[in-house]
């Protein structure tokens, strides 16, 4: 059955028509699959990560990326590039890499599915932090530096961003805490409203599994 926190919104509509290749709020998790045309429609950027590995992320997602890197640094901030785009043909073979190192149980619990990871819609962004000259990438470790990612989240919207796995709302997302995992959906105001009430993407468009 499903719960609707609210129905989708006019805005949201006028979002889906302005984007005709494709729909920046496009749901992706454990229940809904990427769709079909997916990958042959989003247009890809290649960059460079903290690591110095290239890496693909969707074109819009990118360039209002660097404007909240930019924002940050203003305050103090200084975040870096992980991880973004992953196609689904990668997703196959981390998953038949990990079952066979690690069997069936533990990939289960860590492998999104291929063709149920955010990341293949190249609108999910992992960052990383500097912090004292020194670069921060340990999730355990990010998730100590709150300080820090409160002034990151506090930024978010603003560039059209929003936090994709919320703490406390694991029930709902089927993810943990992810303070540094963003996701891109081009709507300053659908992002502001998203982040001042505390929503996932989930409650947002009203897709809750009880």
């Amino acid at each position: 059955m499903l719960t609707a926190w609210c129905t989708k919104t006019e805005k949201t509509e006028e979002n889906q028509k302005q984007n005709a290749k494709y729909d920046y709020l496009v749901l992706v998790n454990k229940q809904h699959k990427l769709p079909e045309d997916w990958e042959a429609n989003v247009e890809l950027v290649e960059t460079k990560n903290a690591f110095g590995e290239t890496i693909k992320v969707e074109k819009e997602a990118l360039k209002k990326y660097n404007e909240l890197k930019d924002a940050l640094l203003e305050e103090g901030v200084d975040i870096e590039l992980d991880s973004a785009y992953r196609s689904v043909s990668r997703q196959e073979e981390l998953w038949k890499e990990f079952e066979e190192e690690y069997w069936i149980d533990y990939t289960q619990k860590y492998v999104a599915v291929p063709w149920y990871s955010e990341h293949h819609t190249a609108l999910a962004i992992d960052i990383c932090i500097k912090k004292d000259w020194e670069l921060i990438y340990d999730n355990d470790e990010m998730t100590e530096e709150r300080e820090i990612f409160a002034k990151v989240h506090e930024k978010l919207a603003d560039y059209w961003f929003i936090l994709r796995y919320l703490e406390g709302k694991d029930d709902i997302t089927w993810y943990g805490y992810e303070p540094w995992h963003l996701r891109y959906i081009r709507d300053v105001d659908v992002a502001k409203e998203i982040m001042e009430k505390w929503l996932t993407l989930e409650e947002y468009l009203g897709e809750v599994n009880e």
